[in-house]
């Protein structure tokens, strides 16, 4: 969606104060020590940057022991600010009105306008001197990420494997039910929509309320801003295709396909439709927002949701477990399912994804580039890497006499308590970090990747699921598909378009087309009706245009990525 300009004194001044407090740190005071890591800047004084990520986040408390613990061998902390009470375009645009910045920012949806803005500063003539960074891509993902004026300005932070890949945990879109249905079911075979959808109404016909008594959600859907994907997008999944995000990509063609057109796309929302007159689907998923969203799954009510696993499950799990909920089967597993028996699905796919669109950028309001520049360059370095994600050796982990990592019940429980994280982790969740193999050969980068300790730190009920598919991991609930194409993901440059072209126009009023009507079409009592006219209304979007340019830019990336074969 296009940003809203709107920009008032108060939110600049409410920005400011938020994003700017302690804003750079000394002018030309860059490290001497590009190539490793620093073990305290300026003579022991701790540099203090400052971050914006334009997504919902939780901040940590100024006297966090892990951030402390990080500064004192970077030499440098970062204060983080997170998304709140406003879009990601419209954040940026308050900045861009204002015209100063945080140190370092991740604007998402906005990147585009920020570099049009001229807010952000090249990273050409600095990456090679950072060697962690300069490792962190290859040649060919650093050209990917020129912008057309020939610069790079931002570092994508996700999905980036280092050494092994060890998936474990599905991070992506699926059709998710909770445990407990499908014990109740005898674990059976789910593999298609209509299949998902009658195990859910038979489920709760039988069992309409918890054990406490409150009432089932058999179905809900997060329809807030950009997150709609958890309702216009199952189309592509359902026919057997990759997240390419906004389009369909035949590999055997090499030909963009409008997913919102398809013969599947009018079964899948019919099939909403009916489920929605039923009861199954929750009449409040189109006017909920995130928060409340996130707060309806914590209660464990909800049965089933398509949804990605970063969007809600980091919250989500904690808020079960720490409820006790995980033991009457309220944990979330995803299930293959394809619009008809037999197809092959490729709701997760092996390999990295690299989102050419966003990342962390440092902006010409930082005085001391070089400086923020080596803190993200040290922060992996894998003591670093190993403070942010498993924590303090001793306190948030144990190490064995084979080398490897582990944690026990009573560190699992208190990583996932809320006050401990705020006063004791440190992530730093939104700088460049790794899944796969440690730089030790050994451990996983993450927790969640290391195969003992991720089956350890499972629910009972997950297990016990997990046995009865014969699958050790979410991952193997789905089956694994073969990296897409050079091309993947399409979403990179739909994200970035603007209405500066024709297809890019037309991109825009395809999105304001599809949050205005399908909600209607879910919910309308004639669905042939209420399909037929948004068909109509979407058609005089000019989707052509879009798809036109979403074509010439895969035959763009396959013949870029053929210079490096």
């Amino acid at each position: 969606m296009k940003a809203k300009k709107v920009v008032s004194a108060l939110l600049v001044a409410s920005m400011a104060a938020g994003l700017l407090a302690g804003c750079g740190g000394d002018s030309g005071a860059g490290s001497n020590n590009a190539g490793g890591t620093q073990s305290s800047g300026n003579d022991g004084e701790i540099k203090e940057f400052t971050a914006f990520f334009a997504v919902p986040g939780s901040e940590i408390n100024d006297d966090n022991e892990i951030q402390q613990k990080i500064a004192e061998i970077t030499g440098a902390k970062l204060k983080e600010t997170w998304l709140t009470g406003q879009t990601a375009q419209e954040a940026v645009g308050t900045l861009i009105a204002g015209g100063e910045y945080p140190d370092m920012i991740d604007g998402g949806d906005g990147m585009a306008q920020l570099y049009d803005a001229g807010a952000l500063i090249p990273l050409d003539d600095y990456i090679d001197k950072y060697p962690n960074i300069k490792e962190f891509l290859t040649e060919e993902e650093w050209d990917k990420l020129r912008q057309d004026d020939g610069h790079i300005y931002w570092i994508n932070q996700f999905g980036n494997i280092y050494g092994e890949e060890k998936a474990t945990t599905h991070n992506d879109e699926a059709f998710w039910i909770q445990t407990r249905v499908l014990e109740w079911a005898g674990y059976p075979e789910v593999h298609t929509m209509d299949q998902y959808f009658d195990l859910i109404e038979s489920y709760n016909e039988a069992n309409p309320t918890m054990e406490d008594g409150t009432e089932n959600i058999p179905y809900t859907i997060l329809c807030e801003d950009w997150r709609y994907f958890c309702l216009e997008n199952a189309p592509e999944f359902l026919d057997g295709y990759p997240n390419d995000g906004s389009v369909i990509v035949d590999p055997d063609t090499l030909t963009v396909i409008d997913y919102n057109t398809t013969p599947t796309a009018k079964r899948y929302f019919q099939k909403l439709n009916e489920e929605f007159q039923k009861g199954i689907v929750d009449p409040e998923s189109f006017t909920q927002t995130y928060d409340e969203y996130i707060a309806k799954l914590s209660t464990g009510r909800v049965l089933g949701m398509i949804d990605q696993w970063w969007d809600f499950a980091y919250s989500v799990n904690d808020a079960l477990k720490q409820q006790g909920l995980d033991t009457q089967g309220c944990n979330y597993v995803p299930l293959p399912i394809t619009i008809e028996e037999g197809m092959k699905n490729q709701w997760h796919n092996s390999g990295g994804t690299l989102n050419v669109a966003s990342g962390i950028a440092i902006t010409t309001s930082c005085e001391d580039v070089e400086g923020a520049l080596q803190f993200i360059n040290d922060c992996l370095d894998q003591e670093v890497l190993d403070l942010r994600f498993w924590g303090e050796k001793g306190v948030d982990y144990d190490v064995d006499e084979n080398g490897m990592y582990y944690r026990t019940e009573d560190m699992r429980t208190q990583a996932s308590d809320t006050a401990y994280k705020a006063s004791h982790m440190c992530t730093y969740s939104y700088l460049p970090q790794y899944s796969g193999t440690s730089k030790d050969g050994v451990n996983a980068m993450k927790p969640e990747y290391q195969p003992q300790e991720f089956y350890d730190s499972l629910s009972k009920d997950v297990q016990e699921c997990f046995a009865a598919y014969g699958a050790e991991t979410y991952v193997d609930m789905l089956g694994t598909s073969e990296a897409p194409g050079p091309w993947y993901p399409m979403y990179s440059f739909s994200n970035n378009m603007t209405t500066a072209t024709e297809g890019g126009m037309a991109w825009t009023k395809m999105g304001e087309i599809k949050h205005e009507y399908l909600p209607k079409v879910v919910m309308a009592d004639d669905f042939e009706s209420a399909w037929n006219e948004y068909m109509g209304v979407y058609s005089d979007c000019n989707p052509e245009a879009f798809i036109a340019e979403m074509q010439a830019e895969l035959e763009r990336r396959v013949e870029a990525a053929a210079k490096y074969q």
